[in-house]
């Protein structure tokens, strides 16, 4: 089964290429990556962007996001969305569904869903 990662990453990377983000974590990944006369804003993780795109790129990768949960929603069902989430948390080994909900929320699963099939699906584990 594919993760959400499956459904957007070549957007973002499109995305990041048409705006002229990147990831740098040293000085020399930044020199290599820049373009010169571009002004840059560190955000988060590493992640560089062109003084004046940075709300281009949030709502680019929101809507990135948006379309993959749907995508992903659709080829894969709320059920097993939630199975995949409840192992990829090692929810049943931890005896605890929290990141699972949690990850599952911009999905707009809700916690009693996601507690539903944990319970329904947690003597496979044990």
């Amino acid at each position: 089964m594919k993760y959400l990662s499956n459904y957007i990453q070549e957007k973002q990377t499109k995305l990041f290429d048409e705006i002229g983000a990147f990831f740098a974590f040293s000085k020399e990944q930044f020199d290599e990556q820049k373009k010169e006369g571009v002004v840059y804003i560190g955000l988060r993780m590493g992640l560089l962007c062109p003084k004046g795109k940075v709300k281009k790129l949030f709502d680019g990768i929101d809507m990135i996001s948006e379309q993959g949960r749907a995508e992903d929603l659709a080829e894969n069902g709320r059920e097993n969305v939630i199975k995949r989430e409840l192992e990829n948390y090692e929810c049943y080994y931890v005896c605890d569904p929290s990141e699972a909900i949690e990850a599952l929320e911009p999905y707009g699963i809700t916690k009693s869903e996601v507690v539903q099939v944990y319970r329904n699906n947690r003597q496979n584990y044990e």
